[in-house]
């Protein structure tokens, strides 16, 4: 029985059983103790009777033959009725009756009273250890109700109760992640709004500037187109904060499902670099192809195609005219990598362990473009995927960004 798991329970049953042996056994000495007091009390009757008769000068024969007689007569009945001897005789007229009578009650007396004791012990010290249990039980059920979740239900032995208290300690442990989850869930919150509006007082002070240049100078179309520029810039550049940051919020909060399908890298490639190449060739750079035309990778085409534009974004940002950014890829048995490297600037020691944090600008490339979130939302998009991302480079050789991901099985 499940009952019987309950070590303070199967304790106390077996204290039970003791006790009915304790009484069993009791029951026997005294049954015993009763026979003996009852035989010592026939033979002292016996014996006074005896000695009187003697005294009277009864001879021996007539007196052994009375005591050892079992026949009752009704001569012998109407004699001690006479006497005052019967059924309706008060005990205490009955001197060696009486004596053994008061011997019987208090050996009753003092076993029960013994026997109670054992059972009330034993009762008070089971009821006194389920009690303890119970205080404990609520000390830490207090503590949870209270959001501290250090302390911990006993759950080292067997029986129901135990099991109702793992029960109890699954909740509290899945009440300690939900409130961890969403403290984590307001301080996200409260970053992402402090770095949006933070990001967003430049470019917002610049419109202000850029309108009231124009407000004061209506007539001059040269001012006007130039600062009409700059503000179609500044809001260029507000677009593209507010959508990254929408972009790593729903990473970062799991809104984002990614669609993984079986895609060519070249299709991948040409999908993240197609808006680029325009630009490359503005700048005067070069952006090299080559790998294998039929390897093929298991990724969200869309998403991955952004990081991968974002990477190589970066690489035309911090690479000179003449520059050339190279987009190679490989694979094993179990990892294909894509490997964009590029022979621009590189990136200092002190920065190559920042670059990945958000809104992180190196002071050596305050005078290039970007808004600092390129890199960060490539790491959330490959690493939401089950990918990897690292990064090697030397400064004024070039930087080579590996993205890594599992090949098909």
């Amino acid at each position: 029985m499940s009952l019987f798991r309950d070590k303070q329970i199967r304790g106390y049953f077996i204290f039970q059983l003791l006790f009915a042996l304790l009484v069993f056994g009791a029951g026997l000495v005294l049954g015993m103790c009763q026979i003996n007091g009852a035989k010592a009390m026939y033979l002292g009757h016996d014996e006074a009777v005896a000695s009187s008769l003697l005294e009277q000068g009864v001879s021996r024969e007539v007196i052994a033959t009375s005591l050892t007689n079992t026949r009752i007569s009704k001569a012998g009945q109407d004699l001690l009725t006479v006497v005052g001897i019967g059924e309706q005789t008060n005990n205490s007229m009955l001197p060696f009756l009486y004596q053994y009578q008061k011997s019987v009650f208090f050996t009753l007396t003092m076993i029960a009273m013994l026997l109670c004791l054992v059972l009330i012990c034993g009762t008070f010290l089971f009821f006194w250890k389920r009690q303890k249990l119970y205080e404990q039980t609520q000390e830490a059920l207090d503590h949870y109700i209270n959001g501290e979740y250090t302390c911990h239900l006993p759950q080292n032995k067997e029986g129901a109760i135990y099991q109702m208290f793992a029960s109890v300690e699954q909740l509290a442990t899945m009440l300690q992640s939900r409130n961890e989850a969403e403290n984590k869930a307001k301080d996200f919150l409260k970053r992402t709004i402090s770095d949006i509006s933070h990001q967003l007082k430049t470019p917002l002070a610049a419109l202000n500037m850029y309108q009231e240049i124009i407000a004061g100078e209506p007539d001059n179309g040269e001012t006007v187109r130039e600062f009409c520029a700059k503000i179609g810039v500044s809001l260029k550049r507000m677009e593209q904060l507010i959508q990254s940051m929408l972009k790593i919020t729903r990473l970062d909060t799991g809104n984002i499902v990614f669609e993984k399908g079986l895609y060519n890298v070249t299709e991948l490639i040409a999908l993240s670099v197609n808006e680029l190449t325009l630009r490359a060739q503005n700048e005067g750079k070069q952006i090299v192809i080559s790998g294998n035309p039929d390897q093929r990778i298991v990724c969200d085409l869309e998403w991955t195609g952004e990081a991968l534009g974002n990477i190589v974004k970066n690489a035309l940002d911090h690479t000179n005219s003449g520059g050339r950014i190279r987009i190679t890829w490989e694979c094993t048995p179990t990892m294909l990598r894509i490997l964009i490297s590029d022979n621009g600037h590189g990136i200092s020691p002190q920065d190559i362990h920042h670059i990945f944090k958000r809104f992180y600008r190196s002071k050596y490339a305050l005078d290039t473009q970007g808004i600092g979130l390129g890199l960060s939302l490539a790491k959330a998009i490959i690493e939401g995927q089950g990918g990897m991302i690292s990064v090697r480079s030397e400064q004024d050789e070039g930087t080579t960004f590996t993205l890594s991901f599992l090949t098909e099985s």
